[in-house]
């Protein structure tokens, strides 16, 4: 993790509080979509379930989870789009 969580400027947010699975990471999937190669997301989840399955997404699809933190009953998530 190469960026340090204070320099992490999001070209977009997605929040996905109070949603279950399977909601976050399908949101998450057309999110990721629409952002430009290169592009950093951040997701904001209350689901514990994320904290197995948006690392799963990362790896499977390629995209760099660049952070995440936890706390609260909040989970955040930084992704970086892989370039094309």
């Amino acid at each position: 993790m190469s960026e340090s969580i204070e320099s992490l400027c999001a070209d977009a947010v997605l929040d996905a509080t109070g949603l279950n699975c399977p909601e976050p990471v399908m949101m998450l999937h057309q999110k990721v979509r629409d952002l430009p190669a290169g592009g950093l997301l951040k997701v904001i989840a209350t689901d514990p379930s994320t904290q197995r399955d948006i690392p799963k997404f990362c790896v499977f699809l390629g995209h760099d989870l660049i952070e995440n933190q936890a706390g609260d009953g909040v989970f955040l998530y930084w992704i970086r789009k892989k370039q094309d």
